[in-house]
């Protein structure tokens, strides 16, 4: 049973960092695609970064290119994602999530392309 759990959100003043952690368990043999994604109160969910397993390629939304960061350490199927400059609107429970489906090739950042979500990790940028 392929389980994804998130760490490292926190409080965080504007302008600082945070390194989220997604920790896959079980065989990703599978899917070929990683992604962080968020959910601000009242708002729906939006992508925010992925990682192709195969190639390691990673793709981003304008609101964080030059900011985020995301990674992913093959090894021990840990994915990261590196926040710097952060904002108050980046506050928001952030997501992992993997995926297998065809359509996130092409869409990587489509919440509907992928099938397992971990619980989230609560990230607040506040001064």
């Amino acid at each position: 049973q392929l389980q994804l759990v998130e760490s490292g959100g926190g409080l965080m003043q504007p302008g600082g960092s945070l390194n989220l952690s997604c920790v896959v368990s079980g065989s990703m043999s599978d899917y070929h695609t990683i992604g962080w994604f968020r959910q601000a109160p009242g708002k729906d969910r939006e992508g925010v970064a992925s990682i192709f397993t195969y190639d390691h390629s990673t793709h981003y939304a304008d609101f964080v290119k030059g900011r985020f960061t995301i990674s992913r350490d093959s090894a021990k199927n840990i994915v990261f994602l590196q926040m710097n400059g952060l904002k108050p609107e980046d506050t928001a429970l952030y997501y992992c999530a993997i995926s297998r489906l065809p359509i996130t090739r092409a869409a990587p950042l489509y919440t509907g392309g992928y099938a397992k979500w971990g619980q989230g990790t609560q990230v607040t940028v506040s001064s």
